[in-house]
């Protein structure tokens, strides 16, 4: 009796546990069905109604119908031919033929394109596509990928700030002739120096913006020019030139005191302001814009808007980007490079094709003359092999149509 009534602890917790669940309801969850394409449409078609049959009999309940469920397949690109897909088989009598549930995914793709077609959005082609000019530049930290259109987007928007306008008016001792016999002295002076080419580009946006609120009479235009470079040496050289230089230079023509309070009233006039956006940088970001972007383009584009800024009337009436893509699109026709502007090239410069072609002209014309006129330094300068002799090469002709 002792040995019959032994029952080992777990089994019997178990069996209790068991009862529990029985007793609590919680057995009534249905069983795991197959989770793939199946529709669970067990929905009952309808229950016939409780009837007493008369004789004295308690009424009996009729079962329940349930409908066969219809499945939906995606098809597998592994069927074979012979295979007829789950989804087409003929429905029964009793449940009618159901329609092919489309996924989310081809829902969201029909409507994305049905916007695309709604808002006029064509897929271009490859080659009409924009080109991605610093993907090669990204593990190159002085690059700097991240931000460099953030740079160019406010050098374009304070471009104005450094810029000048008609300011001849102003001066009664000085005309553009002279300016532009002054910057041609002072880019031989460059060279013989050997500066680098922000220098040259500072130099000349200081003469300009210092011309444009101070009157000079002649004999001190050239001293404009000295300090005017002395501190753009100062600002972009490593190792700038000393005021001796600068004295031996200029044949003696001033002395150390004239240069130094002249440069102090360069730069009590502009307020100590010289960090501006020249035509330099903006050169830099558009000839790289310009595909394939090659040694003759560079040399080319630099040619043309060294050959612009010795003019007044270019200097004083377009901004520094805007001569910098002129430039880009002189050499691109130059070379024949076509197209000769490009959706990239829009893109980055922020310019149409018939916005340059004015200033672009203008350029072109200057290479043309540049040859037989008397102030030679940009032509001498583009001539040399080490810069691809590109003055000698022959103008556009596309402007003269």
């Amino acid at each position: 009796m002792a040995s019959e009534a032994v029952v080992p602890r777990q089994q019997l917790r178990g069996e209790v546990k068991q009862k529990n669940i029985v007793g609590n309801g919680r057995n009534n969850r249905r069983v795991l069905q197959d989770i793939g394409n199946l529709v669970n449409d067990r929905a009952v078609v309808g229950k016939k109604p409780i009837k007493d049959g008369g004789n004295g009999k308690k009424p009996v309940a009729v079962k329940a119908v349930h409908v066969p469920e219809s499945v939906i397949v995606i098809s597998s690109d592994e069927e074979s031919e012979n295979s007829k897909p789950i989804s087409k088989r003929i429905p029964s009598k009793d449940c009618p033929a159901r329609k092919e549930i489309k996924t989310l995914t081809s829902i969201l793709n029909a409507r994305s394109k049905a916007a695309a077609a709604a808002c006029g959005v064509v897929k271009k082609p490859e080659r009409c596509l924009l080109v991605d000019i610093d993907a090669s530049d990204v593990d190159n930290e002085l690059a700097e990928v991240e931000y460099v259109d953030d740079i160019y987007k406010y050098y374009k928007e304070t471009e104005a700030d450094g810029c000048v306008h008609d300011y001849m008016s102003l001066q009664p001792d000085i005309n553009a002739k002279m300016r532009s016999i002054l910057v041609d002295w002072l880019i031989e002076v460059h060279l013989k120096f050997e500066l680098m080419p922000e220098t040259l580009y500072l130099a000349l946006n200081i003469i300009d913006r210092f011309l444009a609120v101070k009157a000079v009479v002649r004999r001190e235009l050239q001293l404009v020019g000295i300090s005017s470079m002395l501190i753009a040496c100062k600002y972009e050289e490593i190792w700038a030139p000393e005021v001796n230089d600068f004295i031996c230079i200029s044949d003696n023509a001033y002395i150390r005191e004239q240069i130094l309070v002249m440069e102090k009233a360069i730069l009590g006039k502009l307020e100590w302001y010289l960090t501006v956006p020249t035509p330099y940088v903006f050169l830099l970001r558009f000839i790289k814009a310009s595909l394939p972007a090659d040694k003759e383009m560079e040399n080319m584009s630099f040619f043309l808007a060294e050959l612009g800024l010795m003019q007044y009337q270019v200097a004083s009436v377009y901004a520094p980007s805007l001569i910098a893509a002129s430039a880009v699109y002189g050499a691109r026709c130059t070379l024949d490079k076509r197209p000769f502007w490009t959706r990239t090239l829009k893109h980055h410069t922020g310019y149409t094709e018939d916005t340059l072609r004015d200033c672009a002209k203008l350029l072109v014309k200057f290479h043309s003359a540049a040859a037989e006129s008397k102030l030679k330094a940009v032509h001498k300068k583009f001539s040399s092999e080490k810069r691809g002799a590109v003055a000698l090469l022959s103008p556009a002709k596309c402007f003269s149509e």
